[in-house]
C-alpha cells in the first residue's frame, strides 16, 4: 500500500513538471519528493518492527512447541509452527501441503480448478477431497470469504471428488487452551452439513501426522471413512490407550 502511494507522489510529481510553470513547477514536486521520503522511512520502519517481533516471538513459538508438543523432532518444527501458529495463509497451505505428502496420499495444486487450494487424492480409484486451507483467529463462522469458493468446487467437482475444509483455528491460543473452545461455528456447522463438505482443525491434522509416525494409527482409513462421511463434524472413535492430542472434533 505504501508502495502504491510512493508511486502516487512521483508520477504527480512528474505531472507538476511537466504542466506548471514558475515557482510550482519547482516547489510540488520537491513537496512530493520529500513525501516520498517520508512514505520511505514509514514502510522501512513498518519492515523492522515486524522482523523484531517476528524475533521476539519465534522464542515463545518454539518454548509452546516444546512444552506441549512431546517427542517432536527439530527438522518437524517450522512445519508445526506453520500449521498450529501460522503467520499467514500460504505457509498453512504449505505445511498442510507436505503432512498430506508425508502421509502417504498425492497431493496436487488443483490445476484443474480456480476454487480449492489442493486436490488430494486418497485411494487408487478416482476418490479424492478439493482442500480448501484456510486461517482464524477465532472460532470457523459461515462468512469466512474463502468458503465462497468452496461452494465454487462443489458446482466443478468430478463425481468422486468431496470438499474438505481444513483450518487452522484460535491461532492465538496455547494448545492447552484450544481444547476449551469450539473451532466451528453454529453457523458453519448447517452449512457444511448442507452442502455435505467435511472439516479437519489443523490441530487434528497434526494428531493424525505423529500418530501415522508412530505407525499407531490406520490413516487411509481414517480418510476413507472421513470420505464416507454425509458432511458436517466427523467424529473417530479411538480404541485402546487415549492420545495426549485429541483425534477426535468435540460434536456441536
Amino acid at each position: 500500500m505504501l508502495s502504491i502511494l510512493q508511486l502516487l507522489f512521483a508520477v504527480f510529481a512528474i505531472f507538476c513538471a511537466l504542466s506548471f510553470s514558475g515557482d510550482q513547477k519547482l516547489l510540488i514536486p520537491l513537496a512530493c519528493l520529500f513525501l516520498m521520503l517520508l512514505v520511505s522511512r514509514v514502510d522501512r520502519a513498518k519492515t523492522v518492527k515486524k522482523v523484531e517481533q517476528d524475533n521476539l516471538l519465534k522464542p515463545d513459538i518454539n518454548d509452546a512447541v516444546r512444552k506441549e508438543l512431546t517427542n517432536i523432532k527439530e527438522e518437524d518444527l517450522p512445519t508445526i509452527e506453520s500449521l498450529l501458529w501460522p503467520k499467514n495463509e500460504l505457509l498453512l497451505i504449505d505445511a498442510v501441503h507436505s503432512i498430506f505428502k508425508e502421509l502417504g496420499f498425492k497431493i496436487s495444486t488443483g490445476v484443474n480448478y480456480h476454487s480449492v487450494d489442493r486436490v488430494v487424492k486418497i485411494t487408487d480409484n478416482e476418490k479424492a477431497f478439493g482442500v480448501e486451507i484456510l486461517m482464524s483467529e477465532k472460532e470457523t463462522a459461515e462468512n469466512h470469504p474463502k468458503l465462497r469458493r468452496a461452494l465454487e468446487f462443489e458446482k466443478e467437482k468430478k463425481r468422486d471428488e468431496k470438499t474438505l475444509i481444513v483450518v487452522s483455528t484460535h491461532i492465538h491460543l496455547p494448545l492447552s487452551d484450544r481444547t476449551q473452545v469450539k473451532d466451528v461455528s453454529d453457523d458453519l456447522v448447517d452449512f457444511l452439513i448442507q452442502h455435505k463438505m467435511n472439516f479437519m482443525s489443523t490441530y487434528q491434522l497434526y494428531g493424525l501426522w505423529q500418530k501415522a509416525k508412530e505407525g499407531k494409527k490406520d490413516i487411509s482409513g481414517f480418510f476413507q471413512k472421513l470420505y464416507s462421511h454425509p458432511g458436517g463434524i466427523f467424529q473417530w472413535k479411538e480404541t485402546g490407550n487415549a492420545s495426549p492430542l485429541p483425534l477426535d472434533l468435540p460434536i456441536q
